[in-house]
């Protein structure tokens, strides 16, 4: 069995990367792409705390996914910046 996991953005890598300066701000997208599938995970974890222990933190981590996909869907760099460092520190 392969223990590296297959990565979930690799479509992202799969065009020219010849000029990698030509969309500087595509590094930070793609970091909070990795940061949200990464939160994704622990709210499964949250949720899956017997007898609802987890409840608070999933709801709190489902609402900063959910506001870091808005600001990608915006395109608003700085709410990705926030939110990037946001879910970089939720454990």
């Amino acid at each position: 069995m392969n223990s590296i996991p297959d990565d979930p953005l690799d479509f992202l890598n799969s065009g020219n990367n010849s000029d990698k300066s030509a969309h500087p701000h595509d590094v930070l997208v793609q970091q909070l792409l990795y940061e949200i599938i990464r939160v994704k995970e622990l709210i499964a974890y949250y949720d899956s705390i017997p007898n609802g222990g987890g409840q608070l933190g999933s709801s709190i981590l489902t609402e900063l996914v959910g506001e870091a996909y808005n600001s990608l869907v915006n395109y608003d760099l700085v709410l990705m910046k926030k939110y990037y460092d946001l879910l970089q520190n939720c454990d």
